[in-house]
């Protein structure tokens, strides 16, 4: 068994060197520069020819060691030393994405050839994104132009999901942002995204990477304002953009607004205290009262642990609301904001299968507690109801509703018989 075990084969020293000096010889991009740079040079501007050259490229050149060479050069000419300057001892190419024409036509072109090389050689998708942070990171080393033309192929790219909007990030970069470049590369980007589809393809792509909320980013914190954002955006010709971000500040500040109300319900704070700062707030952030009376409505719902048998439930919300009757009636002040709270109330009663009995109590409570009017009532059960639980609410306030019109027709005849 010994003798065995002596004569097993084993790797020499001669075959560890010889694979060392091949992996030395092999992590050299000199030779992989001049080769897709002959070719690009032969190519020249026709990108049909370039997109073949690569294509064909890729079965004898090692395009997954050389990524970032590879796309430094169909960028930029070369490769890129820190900062975005080209390498001065290396070969370059007068034929890449820097000096070809400004224009959105050309850009879509090499849009294409970029998209057709990562569809071929799959493998290159992550570094690919990865030179496009680098390169966003290297703006301030780039001409005006140069930056134009990586702002439209970015958007190109974004729009039509070549690349990831997390990219993005890069330009948050301190430096970028205080110097102004990161909101004007903004605008040719944004530009060409929604040229190339639409403000949606931009609002969804956003969302997706949390960035819908971070727009404002784009600018100096002295100047991180929506009027501010709002007039640079419009000025630019992007007024879609400007109303996305005014949006999510809106739906931002709903939000911190709704968490600062339930806080102050959790402290016992007294009602008068509340209403006050949420007038504040309402008048600060440019809220309606219909909106307003929905984010209370949430707030004082979500304030309590709710019991979990359907009986006791209705009780606990009758209570709650009784207690919070002058928190509701002070912002339903206009029709429009009683039908916003009933329309809210159904809805939550519908979403929250324990409350379905209860919505006729909630909605004489309200109409007890001079919140809701017979007005607003009568309307939401003829028209303006939604279709969330529908039959089953409009049958809870049937007898209810028969009773209001009563009490409506006889106050009517009594009026008249006054007359």
């Amino acid at each position: 068994m010994n003798n065995q075990k002596q004569q097993k084969p084993t790797l020499t020293g001669q075959r560890f060197k010889t694979r060392k000096r091949d992996e030395k010889e092999r992590f050299d991009p000199t030779q992989f520069q001049e080769s897709i740079v002959q070719g690009l040079n032969q190519t020249g501007t026709d990108l049909e020819a370039v997109a073949k050259f690569l294509d064909a490229s890729g079965a004898k050149l090692d395009y997954r060691r050389y990524a970032e060479t590879l796309f430094d050069i169909l960028v930029a000419g070369g490769m890129l030393a820190p900062g975005g300057t080209l390498s001065d001892d290396m070969t370059r190419t007068e034929f890449c994405l820097f000096t070809a024409q400004e224009d959105l036509e050309t850009m879509q072109a090499y849009a294409q050839v970029f998209n057709k090389l990562i569809r071929r050689y799959k493998y290159l998708e992550k570094g690919f994104e990865e030179e496009i942070k680098k390169l966003l990171l290297f703006l301030k080393g780039f001409t005006e132009s140069e930056r134009n033309k990586l702002a439209m192929l970015t958007g190109i790219l974004l729009a039509n999901g070549n690349i990831s909007a997390s990219i993005l990030n890069s330009l948050y970069n301190e430096n970028l942002v205080k110097e102004g470049v990161s909101a004007a590369f903004a605008v040719k980007l944004f530009k060409s995204w929604i040229n190339e589809k639409d403000i949606n393809s931009v609002a969804g792509s956003l969302r997706k990477v949390g960035m819908d909320n971070r727009l404002m980013e784009l600018f100096p914190a002295n100047k991180r304002s929506c009027e501010h954002f709002s007039k640079y955006f419009t000025d630019a010709g992007l007024k879609e953009l400007s109303d996305f971000a005014r949006n999510q500040q809106s739906i931002g500040a709903r939000k911190e607004l709704q968490k600062e109300l339930q806080e102050m319900m959790a402290n016992s704070e007294p009602q008068k205290e509340i209403i006050a700062f949420t007038r504040e707030e309402m008048k600060k952030a440019g809220l309606s009262e219909q909106t307003m009376i929905s984010i209370i409505w949430t707030s004082v719902m979500s304030s309590v642990e709710w019991n979990k048998k359907e009986e006791l439930v209705t009780e606990q919300a009758i209570k709650l609301l009784k207690q919070y009757s002058p928190l509701l009636k002070a912002f339903t002040s206009q029709g429009l904001s009683e039908l916003s709270l009933l329309l809210k109330i159904q809805e939550y009663c519908y979403d929250n299968i324990h409350f379905m009995k209860a919505f006729q109590k909630i909605v004489v409570l309200l109409y007890k507690a001079d919140v809701l009017s017979e007005e607003a009532i009568l309307k939401w059960y003829t028209e303006a109801h939604v279709s969330k639980g529908k039959s089953v609410f409009l049958e809870q306030m049937k007898k209810f509703v028969e009773w209001l019109k009563n009490a409506e027709e006889e106050s009517e005849s009594e009026e008249e018989e006054a007359d």
